[in-house]
């Protein structure tokens, strides 16, 4: 219990910050003077285009897409297998699809947080906080590499966590890198991602052996 709690405590005390323009804020400032530092005294285009790359996978094109066929693939894996309820993965992509703008979203409208640059909100627009593209990249490839871990081995299982976990640092860093957003706005959506995760982890059955296993087939 120890995971999702630290998350709950650490999304409660970032929002209170970012709420009341608390002096954790510092933290958002000092990383964008180092970041700008970095730009300014090191300059690379490889790196800012790498930044770019990096956020662009938080976007619901790509993350969506590969969180439904994950969904997909998973489904197919579990009936080919002959595995009982095999058709569960398609409802869990489909809603945790649905899932991530109803997290996000409200929240960016009830915090209306401005965005490094500084630029006021325009009428209707919505705040930065927390990250939208980290919380879709968090919490797509999270959700598709725990459908796909159900119907794989145990090295294929870490190997997918594994990627799943470099992917969402990855777009909070090149968000950061690129001044798309700041730190904390990150580190909210990563805490959203660990409350869908952790549960849903421990909720999602492995698939059950079906009538082909019982009568002693093996999985191909």
């Amino acid at each position: 219990m120890a995971v999702p709690v630290v998350a709950v405590v650490l999304l409660l005390a970032v929002s209170w910050q970012v709420a009341a323009d608390g002096p954790l804020l510092g933290v958002d400032r000092s990383v964008r003077q180092a970041v700008r530092a970095a730009h300014r005294d090191s300059p690379n285009a490889l790196l800012d285009r790498l930044g770019h790359v990096l956020s662009d996978l938080g976007s619901s094109v790509p993350a969506v897409p590969v969180l439904l066929l994950a969904g997909a693939l998973a489904a197919w894996r579990a009936r080919r297998s002959g595995a009982g309820r095999w058709w569960l993965p398609l409802p869990v992509a489909a809603l945790t699809a649905g899932l991530i703008p109803l997290l996000v979203v409200p929240a960016k409208a009830a915090f209306a947080r401005p965005g490094p640059l500084g630029e006021p909100l325009t009428a209707g627009q919505w705040g930065w906080y927390p990250s939208g593209h980290t919380a879709t990249a968090a919490i797509s490839y999270g959700v598709a590499a725990l459908l796909l871990a159900r119907v794989a081995g145990p090295l294929a299982a870490r190997w997918l966590a594994a990627g799943a976990v470099l992917l969402s640092l990855g777009v909070g860093a090149g968000l950061v890198w690129s001044d798309f957003h700041w730190l904390l706005d990150v580190v909210a959506s990563w805490c959203l991602a660990v409350l869908v995760l952790w549960p849903l982890a421990r909720w999602l059955p492995r698939p059950t052996a079906g009538r082909r296993q019982a009568s002693g087939s093996s999985l191909r």
